[in-house]
């Protein structure tokens, strides 16, 4: 299994934000016009001399995996918040609408921050239409593996994201038995 690290020299969150906005713009026509010619390929390019009005196709995700994937958790929010600030819009709303699949929830999981992705899959898990152990597995594991100070910003990420205590969502969509388990008291 590759493993990501996080580069020696870190470009800016502005720097990192342009990255994104031109993997969310697509690739270049240009550089499937060289793929095209590479292969030779009559149908390709076809398909390129027709999209030819379009400046750009599809999304870049390699692109995306390259800057969320190589910095920290912190790094990825201080991107959230320089994309906000320069662009107007979410990075979230932004990858919900260029990303599809489970791609695009491994990378929006990936790019919240520690508390409130924990907070967001807890809530997912209790909300879910099934009840069974399976489903708040999540539950389990946050709350065994998880250090105090993180449990603390678990619970205050899910009441200001839930208007809700943790605690009385856990009783109120759990069953005795899986309570006593999953409780993050």
């Amino acid at each position: 299994m590759a493993t990501l690290r996080v580069p020696d020299i870190v470009p800016s969150p502005a720097e990192d934000c342009k990255t994104l906005k031109k993997a969310f713009q697509g690739l270049s026509l240009n550089l499937l016009y060289s793929f095209i010619c590479e292969c030779n390929c009559l149908m390709l390019m076809v398909i390129w001399l027709v999209g030819f009005h379009f400046s750009r196709w599809g999304t870049d995700e390699k692109a995306i995996i390259k800057v969320l994937g190589r910095r920290n958790a912190s790094q990825r929010n201080n991107i959230r918040e320089t994309f906000q600030q320069l662009y107007n819009k979410s990075l979230i709303d932004e990858l919900v609408s260029k990303l599809s699949g489970d791609f695009r929830k491994a990378v929006i999981l990936w790019t919240y921050d520690p508390p409130e992705r924990d907070a967001r899959l807890v809530n997912e898990a209790l909300k879910s239409r099934k009840k069974g152990i399976r489903e708040f597995q999540v539950i389990v594991e946050i709350a065994c593996a998880s250090s105090p100070h993180h449990l603390v910003a678990v619970r205050k990420a899910y009441f200001s994201f839930f208007d809700c205590s943790l605690e009385e969502d856990i009783s109120s969509n759990v069953s005795l038995p899986i309570q006593k388990v999953s409780s993050l008291n």
